[in-house]
């Protein structure tokens, strides 16, 4: 079934609660009455289903199938950057109260809100009761980073839930985001970025990428990933628009694939351009849209795990800027396409602005 545009007059709006201008509604089940329970269920970056068993001899897996992974070596400045930034997201994580105006839709399956910048998606989560009354249930569908704002999921049953992180995992999701990065002019409009993705064991916890293909004992140690990108400002000159449902399919654009490291290139900050992307995950690995900015050279602002600025032209960063703009995906319970849309982040219409 293909997306549904409704107008204020249609009674399918009776069963269900738009916070904005957005189309395709969604019809009405019943919650479960049952006291309220918070869950984090493995989201789409789990690897189950994606394991490889070997018993002592990893599979051969030839380059156009898996891309060599990104390997970048991270600044030592940024470990204490992040946990600094941890220590305030903490705190401003547990004083954090969700809003009707972080609401962009609700139903009687899930809630879509717009998570703000610097908050942990858990305290998001834990917040909505006392915004909304006799939900029983509240499981996360998505996650996003802490820094990065945007378009999160919230299910009223943990059934609903594991249908939505199944088509996560099966990337039958389509994504859009919103970056603001810095760096050389890109001689690109559009382009596609291929690579592999795998963590080190050696660190726990660091997402750091190993030019390595498949390791064996049941684990992957690299796994392909794909990023499309569109540029849509340069230094302040350019024009926003909103993307379609369909648009992704539709991308056209030069291919890179990684063979062995970032291209990152040395310069000043006078060389520096600010330019806003838009990036079209086709799969949805940690850090994903992160590492393939950096990869192209234009590093997002305040990410300083990946070589973004942290002060720049007398403004310091305290958190990258990455907005996570749409999510379109087959409503778990009624099969009506959604499209949710998170209004852009004041850094973004800013950047967008001459």
């Amino acid at each position: 079934m293909g997306p549904v545009s409704v107008s204020l007059t249609q009674p399918i709006l009776d069963q269900a609660r738009w916070y904005g201008p957005y189309t395709h509604p969604l019809q009405k089940s019943v919650p479960p009455a049952s006291p309220v329970v918070y869950s984090s269920l493995p989201m789409s970056s789990s690897r189950q289903g994606e394991r490889t068993h070997c018993s002592g001899k990893a599979p051969t897996i030839a380059r156009r199938e898996l891309p060599s992974a990104l390997s970048p070596q991270l600044p030592a400045i940024s470990k204490e950057i992040e946990l600094s930034r941890a220590a305030i997201a903490t705190s401003n994580s547990e004083l954090f109260s969700l809003s009707k105006n972080d609401i962009l839709y609700e139903d009687d399956s899930l809630i879509a809100v717009n998570k703000p910048q610097g908050i942990y998606c858990e305290n998001v989560l834990s917040s909505v009761p006392t915004l909304l009354q006799n939900v029983p249930e509240l499981h996360l569908a998505n996650r996003l980073d802490r820094d990065t704002s945007g378009v999160m999921i919230i299910t009223k049953s943990h059934k609903v839930a594991s249908k939505l992180v199944k088509a996560f995992t099966d990337h039958k999701v389509k994504k859009t985001y919103i970056a603001f990065c810095t760096g050389p002019l890109p001689n690109w409009e559009r382009i596609t970025v291929r690579s592999g993705h795998g963590r080190s064991s050696s660190v726990p916890g660091e997402c750091t990428l190993l030019p390595m293909l498949v390791a064996c004992y049941g684990r992957v140690g690299v796994r392909a990933m794909e990023t499309s990108f569109e540029v849509l400002a340069v230094n302040g000159k350019g024009r926003f628009r909103e993307v379609s449902d369909s648009e992704s399919e539709e991308f056209q654009g030069s291919t890179v694939v990684v063979e062995e490291k970032a291209v990152k290139e040395d310069g000043n900050d006078v060389d520096k351009n600010e330019i806003v992307v838009r990036a079209y995950p086709r799969s949805g690995r940690t850090h994903q849209i992160r590492l393939h900015c950096q990869y192209l050279g234009i590093s997002i602002k305040g990410d300083v795990k990946y070589e973004g600025v942290y002060e720049w032209k007398g403004t310091t960063y305290h958190a990258h800027h990455l907005h996570a703009e749409t999510l379109s995906f087959d409503h778990p319970v009624t099969g009506v396409r959604v499209m949710l849309r998170a209004p852009l982040h004041p850094w973004a219409n800013q950047a967008l602005q001459p």
